[in-house]
């Protein structure tokens, strides 16, 4: 079956390829992000292996630095496109983040790896892309931007319930069968912001009140309150006691 071109000037012509990088992420035609998980997998075992060979050299503290700043920033670039993925897919980045770990803390393969993330502070993989969606959502609450996302965010009108005090957003209904449309912004951020507890979500006495102030703050938290509270909270999702 031919595919179809587009016919640009000067004799160039463009056809549609399985997959493209943009901006570092590898998009395929199913948006499965399967080759950009591939990807990030392959490179950051690379520097894994290279952190083993150098763990007997560098102390507990300089391994888990080099750690964060050559895995994490990997794992966590661009993350919240990977919201909703199927756990077959996303447990490949686990497997690099619990290897991470152990050479981190020159832990054997064969011991549970939940205590030893635990003792570094790390979320997992799963609560890690909640941090960047519930993150961006706090964002564009405070400030209105980005305007194209904001947009698609609608704040629940006050009612005379229990969630009247608390910042709550409209689910859209969701009109596709399509399993794709529950991973996008519009339809999940929603959902996992109102997930997220009352204390979190607690709008500002001014956004409540009768003052005419002008761009009134909705939420009473701070940036820092609001993302240290939230880290907690995750911390707690990915390590049950």
């Amino acid at each position: 079956m031919d595919h179809p071109t587009i016919a640009l000037p000067e004799n160039v012509t463009l056809a549609p390829v399985h997959s493209a990088r943009n901006l570092g992420v590898i998009f395929d035609s199913n948006l499965s992000f399967a080759e950009h998980i591939s990807a990030i997998s392959k490179s950051c075992l690379y520097c894994i292996r290279d952190l083993k060979r150098l763990r007997n050299s560098i102390d507990h503290s300089t391994a888990r630095i080099i750690a964060t700043a050559l895995i994490h920033n990997k794992l966590d670039y661009c993350n919240s496109l990977l919201l909703n993925l199927p756990m077959s897919q996303l447990n490949h980045l686990q497997f690099v983040l619990n290897s991470a770990a152990r050479a981190v803390t020159k832990t054997s393969k064969f011991d549970h790896v939940s205590p030893i993330l635990q003792n570094l502070h790390w979320l997992k993989i799963t609560e890690r892309i909640h941090y960047k969606v519930s993150s961006l959502t706090y964002k564009i609450l405070s400030t209105h931007q980005p305007s194209y996302l904001h947009s698609l965010l609608d704040v629940q009108t006050n009612r005379s319930t229990r969630s009247s005090s608390s910042i709550t957003l409209v689910r859209p209904s969701n009109s596709s069968r399509l399993k794709i449309t529950s991973r996008s912004f519009y339809h999940e951020a929603p959902a996992l912001w109102n997930s997220l507890p009352a204390y979190l979500r607690i709008p500002s006495e001014v956004s409540t009140s009768t003052s005419a102030v002008s761009n009134p703050p909705l939420l009473a938290l701070s940036n820092s309150n609001f993302h240290k509270r939230l880290k907690t909270y995750l911390f707690h999702q990915s390590f049950p006691p």
